[in-house]
């Protein structure tokens, strides 16, 4: 259905510290498999809290897929190693607003842009202690300067919804979007027609900042 809807990235959040998973690994492999057999246009994406490189990359290998969004406090060494020894694998690396003080996020930026691809900007939730999924809107104009600051893309998550991803997109810039609970119903399952809707805004968002 997501792939339907035009979504070109879609994530399987595994082996989280806080949040429930939404299928066992067994699923989410066997969904990779299907897609990438009959969707070649859709990229599957492990997201995960893993920080050992060799973990990191055993576990993306199980799942049949080559892009990992880390959302763990991976060491920056950590980092350079999965480039080294797994240079095959597309890495993307959060960068948690609200969690971490803005200074150490430009610290960061700095430090992991030589052994990352991207970065996605989440957002803190000290209720519960989750980095993402929390449904939260962060300061937009913390990523904004992120991507201002960044030599990579950088991906804007946290609390997006049809109805604020236009004029986020505007605000922050962002390469891409990413929407979790935004485009749930109230059952906490993917609504069809709020992800045709993000989908459509998302992309008139993008095509008139970049027109």
């Amino acid at each position: 259905m997501l792939a339907e809807c035009g979504v070109a990235w879609i994530g399987f959040p595994l082996r989280l510290p806080v949040n429930t998973e939404d299928t066992t690994e067994d699923e989410a492999a066997e969904i990779v498999r299907d897609l990438a057999a009959f969707r070649g246009d859709v990229t599957s994406v492990l997201i995960t809290y893993l920080s050992d490189p060799d973990e990191i990359t055993a576990f993306a290998r199980t799942l049949g897929v080559t892009v990992v969004q880390l959302h763990g406090d991976v060491p920056v060494e950590s980092l350079r190693r999965l480039r080294e020894e797994s240079p095959e694998l597309h890495v993307v690396k959060s960068l948690v607003v609200g969690r971490t003080p803005d200074r150490e996020l430009d610290r960061l930026v700095g430090e992991c842009s030589p052994s990352v691809d991207a970065f996605i900007t989440d957002t803190f939730d000290p209720a519960t202690g989750a980095s993402g999924a929390t449904g939260r809107v962060h300061d937009w104009a913390v990523s904004r300067r992120i991507v201002e600051r960044s030599p990579r893309p950088v991906i804007l998550a946290g609390g997006l919804t049809p109805e604020n991803v236009r004029e986020a997109v505007h605000v922050v810039r962002p390469a891409g979007v990413d929407v979790h609970t935004g485009v749930e119903d109230a059952t906490g399952r993917k609504d069809r027609r709020l992800v045709e809707a993000f989908v459509a805004e998302a992309r008139a968002a993008f095509a008139e900042t970049r027109g």
